[in-house]
């Protein structure tokens, strides 16, 4: 077991003396948001909004080419202008290399998003616009953390992210989680001498939150995060979630709990993308019904988080300017309905979850500074803190602290979370679907991600094993060779790879030139965003390599159907039974 704390790691009050004494050099820069607004940071202007009751839009970009993406918030903001409302807020999709520190970063491989190298480059995206420029993913809580919030704030950026990431994220051969907490916490020093309010934005889902299974765990660790970076640094946490909240009352619930818990307003409420499956047409109701939602619920307890309508176009590509104008059209309309939609809700059923989620919340969070604090670690120390809630991990968290009481394989949720719900449902149709045909006792599967994004794993793991497959938990976010040795050394007969955007082909290469290596084949299935951005390209936009990972070996599978083809000859040596229905993907 790792240990939860470590000699190395310097004293927390060190390292934000450190970034503090950065703050001379590094002062906050004055975007073209704030000029235009006459506003001091986005804060600022998030709670002027509120007090009028209207409630903020955010867009997101997910370009990588920079020119394209200032092109896009240009014409995005003058088309709004013209129809009479405001984007206030723009994300954009950042590589995740920016995760490593500048002199790693130009021999990691590239994933689908943009590379800001200095103030120069954040610069540009934060004078494009009169909106605020939100920098969210592979910000903070990775290696080069200091780095880039020096130059977003020397840019006058005054919403840096991503503290969730903290917890969850590894970068390909990296695994020094000491200089991760060292570059982190000098960074928050950084952001807490400023003299304006800079929010540091923590999207919960990027963390525990997205790995909890119960909600009031969730809500729990935002109060960890919360007292972290409030209490012990003295910075303002800004929470976004949404990614994993299925459910309008879970959504309508937790936001009014979050109103409950904290008074610095939110960054955003991402949209609900895993409900996208369909068309355009089909997931026009999705947006529909998780825009509502979240409206319902801001327009009750204002507090300062911009909503994020996800184009419709999510699920099957990176979608255009034109398509983010429709969703921000959409929200626009769908806001001037919320009154007469709030006539007709039920908000008692949400005040009542609301109770559980901050009661439960808080019985988590002091358990875990009180667990914390027994086996040795300094609770008072942020750097401390932080180190420990990451080296355990967030299932051994609620395992140990959970508030719900303990059952068969996991503690019993109070308020369970969407995701799990709906991933154990979809695992135990697909099951029963196949079960007549298909029994998988004595395959051994050793099962690993690429990246953080471990729900589709847990998907396929979960399916796997109601057929009676031994799965073999390989590692998230592990390295090639890791995950051929940990394969090897369990006895696995097949591999499964679980991938997020841009990286699938290049990890799979590195996998068979592993296997090469040991003198072993395996047949490899992959899925998830089966995408990447040919070196060639003059878009920048991913293309899908479906067929460029069959020409090399694996088996891609855009569902769980198309796994059974290979299990069945593995178990059988014969292919799958004939007639066999297969699941709608």
């Amino acid at each position: 077991m790792t240990a939860l704390t470590d000699p190395s790691l310097p004293p927390g009050a060190a390292l934000l003396a450190d970034g503090r004494r950065m703050a001379g050099d590094w002062p906050l820069g004055r975007s073209r948001f704030m000029a235009e607004r006459q506003v001091g940071s986005e804060a600022e202007w998030k709670r002027r909004c509120a007090a009028q009751g209207r409630i903020m839009q955010h867009a997101h970009i997910g370009f990588r080419s920079l020119e394209r993406t200032l092109g896009a918030m240009d014409s995005l903001t003058r088309a709004a202008t013209a129809e009479g409302f405001a984007i206030d807020r723009f994300g954009v999709t950042l590589d995740w290399t920016m995760g490593y520190p500048p002199d790693r970063r130009a021999g990691a491989t590239r994933g689908t998003g943009i590379v800001l190298s200095g103030p120069e480059d954040f610069a540009r995206l934060t004078g494009a616009t009169p909106a605020a420029t939100h920098f969210g993913d592979f910000m903070l809580g990775l290696p080069g953390a200091l780095h880039n919030t020096r130059a977003a704030l020397a840019a006058g950026a005054t919403a840096i992210g991503n503290m969730g990431q903290y917890f969850t994220f590894r970068l390909p051969g990296w695994d020094d989680d000491v200089a991760t907490t060292c570059a982190t916490v000098t960074a928050l020093g950084l952001i807490a001498a400023q003299e304006a309010e800079i929010l540091v934005h923590s999207n919960l889902d990027d963390g525990f939150a997205g790995l909890f299974r119960d909600m009031t765990s969730a809500l729990g660790m935002a109060l960890i995060e919360r007292h972290i970076v409030e209490d012990l640094i003295g910075a303002r946490l800004a929470f976004c979630c949404g990614h994993h909240f299925t459910e309008p009352l879970t959504r309508m619930a937790f936001l009014t709990a979050l109103s409950r818990v904290t008074d610095t307003p939110g960054t955003m409420v991402f949209g609900n993308t895993v409900s996208y499956r369909g068309g355009a047409a089909e997931n026009y109701a999705s947006l529909s019904r998780y825009l509502m939602a979240d409206m319902l619920a801001l327009a009750r307890h204002p507090t300062g988080h911009a909503v994020n309508p996800v184009p419709v176009t999510e699920n099957l590509r990176i979608p255009d300017t034109d398509e983010i104008l429709d969703a921000q059209r959409f929200a626009a309309r769908l806001a001037s309905l919320v009154p007469g939609q709030a006539a007709v809700t039920d908000f008692a059923v949400v005040d009542a979850m609301a109770d559980r989620l901050v009661a439960g919340g808080r019985r988590f969070a002091a358990t875990v500074l009180e667990g914390l604090a027994a086996r040795g670690v300094d609770t008072g120390d942020p750097a401390a803190l932080m180190l420990a809630i990451r080296r355990l991990g967030a299932k051994r968290m609620e395992a140990l602290f959970g508030a719900g009481p303990p059952g068969p394989a996991h503690r019993q949720p109070l308020v369970p979370a969407d995701w799990a719900e709906e991933l154990d449902s979809m695992a135990a149709d697909w099951a029963a679907r196949w079960r007549p045909g298909l029994d998988l006792r004595g395959l051994r599967v050793a099962l690993g991600t690429t990246d953080v994004h471990e729900h589709g794993a847990y998907l396929v793991g979960a399916a796997l094993e109601k057929l009676g497959a031994q799965v073999i938990e390989a590692g998230i976010a592990v390295d090639p060779p890791v995950l051929v040795d940990r394969a090897l050394a369990a006895g696995a007969q097949v591999l499964a790879i679980s991938t997020y955007n841009g990286v699938g082909l290049g990890y799979l290469r590195q996998v068979q030139a592993a296997l090469a290596a040991r003198g072993v084949d395996l047949p490899i299935l992959i899925g998830g965003k089966l995408n990447a951005v040919p070196e060639e390209s003059n878009s920048g936009l991913p293309v899908d390599v479906t067929a460029q990972l069959r020409s090399a070996g694996a088996v891609p599978c855009n569902g769980l159907d198309d796994m059974v083809p290979t299990l069945q000859t593995l178990v059988t040596g014969q292919p799958a039974p004939a007639g066999q229905e297969p699941l709608s993907r």
